[in-house]
Parts: structure tokens; C-alpha cells; sequence
């Protein structure tokens, strides 16, 4: 089965090779592993000899415990023993693990497109993804998937309350220079009260709490406390729940 989503480009049904073709364009390179469903976005050009993929979309099983799925589904699979709870989120829910689009055919809109047109080919009743770049990139959205921030950890949250004591506002964090800047400028005892904290903060990020101040070590710090995953959940107004 495929959709046509313009002149010149298709969604067909796809395999292993499509996602490797593509698969070193993703932050996230790696053979593909166990997968439900994978669908490639071909097009016909006047050069190549036979369709060209330029999207791919993989589907796989859903993880067994995901703290955003129960928030985003109310619950709806907690409370029950570990077999059951298996059992229901394996009839129910299809994960979107990866989406690639080559590099020449991006800001067209088709990640979105990929997304929205091949959830319904899932036949279940909840398409899931969790995104670290969806703040970025929120294509999920556009494709029509209600969002759910993590919200940070305890150890964030402490930190950016230490940073905001000494005039660091979490604002301020996409300017890493400007952090850099005003930690730098800070006398004691600030400067020993905003070290003291972010040694804590980094004991639990291995070789990383050996990190000398300086601009990596901020940028290290900024990176862990504004890129929080992105939980994305559709659900299929064609399927009920499987119980």
C-alpha cells in the first residue's frame, strides 16, 4: 500500500535496506534493530535508474515502562501485573523509533508527512515517540501528535535554582557565553556556592564530575538541563483499545 504525498514522492512499505541507506544521516547511527513496520519515501528523478529513497520511517515494539506514556494516557496502562501490563502495551502501542530524511530534501515538510500519513497503517490505537531534539524539530507535532515534556530531575532542578541565585536565569542557558561570563564574574562567596553545586550536580555524569570550569564544562551543564526528552502519543480515532 502507498500514499502519495506529492508529484514525484510515494510512501511504500520499506526494509532493513532503505533505513541503512539513510541511517548515517541521524544523530542516532545504528543498524536497525527488531522492527514492526518500516516505510520509505521514494521518488522517480530523470537520473537514477530506479526510485531513490530519501525518507524512511522505522516502527518498533514499545518499551515496557515509560513514565510520560502513563502520564499521556492517564494511567491507562498502569496497575496491573507485569505479564498483563505486557500484553496490553504489545496489543496497543506502535513506537516510532527513527525518521531520516536525506539532507537535500529537508524543510519541505516531509518528516511531518511521513509521520502523519504512515501512523494509520499501524492499526493500533496509540503511535508513540520519544524525542530528545523535539524542541528543535517539533515535526511530531505538526504531524499531529499531542506533546509531553519530562519534566526535569530533582538534581536540574536544584541546579538551575543555584544558578538563578547567583544570576544565572535558565534563559540565559542558550547563550553559553554569557553563562560563561557571569560565573566567571562571580565573587565569594557566590562563586564558591555555584562551584559547590555543580560539582554535586556532576557526580552522577561519571568521568564528567572531573571536569575543570570553563566553557566546555558549561556547555556540558547547559546541554543536560535544557535538552529534556519530548514525549509525542497519537491516537487513532479508527481503533479502540485491545484488551
Amino acid at each position: 500500500m502507498s500514499c502519495t504525498i506529492s508529484q514525484h514522492l510515494e510512501i511504500v512499505k520499506g526494509d532493513k535496506n532503505d533505513y541503512e541507506s539513510l541511517s548515517h544521516y541521524h544523530y542516532r547511527e545504528s543498524h536497525v534493530g527488531p522492527y514492526a513496520a518500516i516505510f520509505a519515501l521514494k521518488g522517480e528523478f530523470s537520473t537514477a535508474e530506479r526510485l531513490q529513497t530519501v525518507g524512511v520511517i522505522v516502527y518498533a515494539m514499545p518499551a515496557a515502562g515509560c513514565q510520560l506514556r502513563t502520564t499521556a494516557t492517564g494511567g491507562l496502562f498502569a496497575g496491573l501485573d507485569k505479564s498483563a501490563r505486557l500484553k496490553l502495551i504489545g496489543k496497543n502501542i506502535r513506537t516510532i523509533s527513527r525518521v531520516i530524511i536525506e539532507p537535500r530534501f529537508r524543510s519541505l515538510g516531509l518528516a511531518a508527512a511521513i509521520v502523519r500519513e504512515t501512523m494509520p497503517l499501524m492499526n493500533v490505537p496509540f503511535i508513540e515517540a520519544l524525542a530528545v531534539m523535539g524542541r528543535v524539530n517539533p515535526f511530531f507535532e505538526k504531524a499531529g501528535m499531542a506533546r509531553f515534556d519530562a519534566p526535569p530531575s530533582v538534581g536540574c532542578i536544584r541546579l538551575i535554582e543555584a544558578f538563578s541565585a547567583v544570576g544565572v536565569d535558565e534563559v540565559d542557558l542558550v547563550d553559553l557565553r554569557l553563562v560563561q561570563q557571569k560565573l566567571d564574574g562571580l565573587r565569594r562567596p557566590a562563586a564558591g556556592f555555584i562551584e559547590r553545586e555543580i560539582v554535586k550536580f556532576l557526580q552522577g555524569y561519571g568521568k564528567r564530575r572531573f571536569m575543570q570550569g570553563g566553557i566546555e564544562r558549561t556547555r556540558f551543564i547547559a546541554g543536560k538541563l535544557t535538552d529534556r526528552p519530548v514525549y509525542y502519543l497519537w491516537k487513532n480515532p479508527n481503533e479502540e483499545l485491545r484488551i
